[in-house]
């Protein structure tokens, strides 16, 4: 199994750099990833300091996936994303939308929280379950270099809860290789992200990357055992959560044998969201395989 330890920080989804590493489809390796706070918080009396690190969150790539093309797709599947030093921070400094009813006196918030034996100490005698995801997972486009703040068709920094353990990411293909990038792992995250900041942690994912040839999909997608479920993102949010109907509906048609009409009715019934980061706006939404053999 290759690894790819920590190198440069890289803050986008670039297709102007040299791979970190090339693999052929169905290669398992393990990624090394620091986390979304660029390590400047190791203690509770540590800062984030965005003038010595003004950027997004850092990843590790670019993974080379020999005979990616244009209009392919990478499955990602991940295995496992394990704590790098038994131990995650957040923070609280910046309410944003929230401060036209909570004031703008918001204290700083930064505490590390321990990992162990499956859970996170968030203080207060509170225990979080250890339910690690990626924040971040995208290939690099083709046209333009998107940051890791945004997400979009590559992906990108979605923050969705799914992008976990056990479930297989699914990305567009835009340029030869691919150019898989991931990071901004953390240990849990609520829906919506909603103080910008997970339980933020440097990481070791063991993932395994597939090929898929000619399957020129819209954005990403995940696939779990028991759900299926389209992602996209963008304000207001009701156009995204649209969008990412829309898009569940074509892939049941698609692949499932269903008339688009008929996959409409039944998400009104069954369906589910996931929300990202509630700041921009990203939607997975869901349905159970169980519906999925009736159209």
């Amino acid at each position: 199994m290759k690894s790819i330890p920590i190198g440069s920080l890289v803050y986008e989804f670039t297709r102007h750099l040299e791979p970190r590493a090339r693999i052929e489809p169905g290669e398992t390796l393990a990624v090394s990833s620091e986390d979304a706070l660029s390590g400047q918080i190791r203690t509770d009396a540590d800062r984030r300091d965005k003038v010595a690190m003004p950027f997004g969150n850092p990843l590790n790539g670019p993974i080379w996936v020999e005979g990616a093309e244009p209009g392919d797709a990478l499955a990602v599947t991940i295995h496992e994303i394990r704590p790098a030093i038994g131990q995650c921070a957040t923070r609280t400094a910046d309410p944003k939308q929230l401060c036209e009813w909570l004031g703008t006196d918001c204290p700083h918030g930064t505490h590390v929280c321990k990992i162990e034996n499956g859970l996170i100490h968030w203080g207060d005698g509170i225990t979080i379950p250890y339910a690690p995801m990626l924040g971040c997972i995208g290939t690099a486009p083709d046209w333009g270099v998107p940051s890791t703040a945004p997400a979009g068709p590559h992906g990108g920094n979605m923050d969705l809860i799914e992008v976990c353990p056990g479930n297989t990411v699914v990305l567009p293909v835009f340029v030869p290789g691919g150019y898989l990038y991931l990071g901004d792992a953390h240990a849990a995250m609520g829906h919506g992200e909603l103080s910008a900041t997970g339980l933020e942690m440097p990481a070791e994912s063991i993932i395994t990357v597939n090929l898929r040839k000619g399957l020129r999909i819209p954005g990403p997608r995940i696939e779990a055992p028991d759900e299926i479920m389209a992602v996209a993102t963008g304000c207001p949010m009701e156009r995204s959560t649209a969008e990412a109907f829309a898009r569940l509906i074509l892939w049941m048609e698609s692949d499932f044998g269903w008339d688009r009409w008929r996959a409409y009715d039944i998400l009104t019934h069954v369906a589910r969201i996931s929300v990202g980061y509630y700041g921009i706006g990203t939607v997975a939404a869901k349905i159970e395989r169980r519906y999925l053999g009736g159209g």
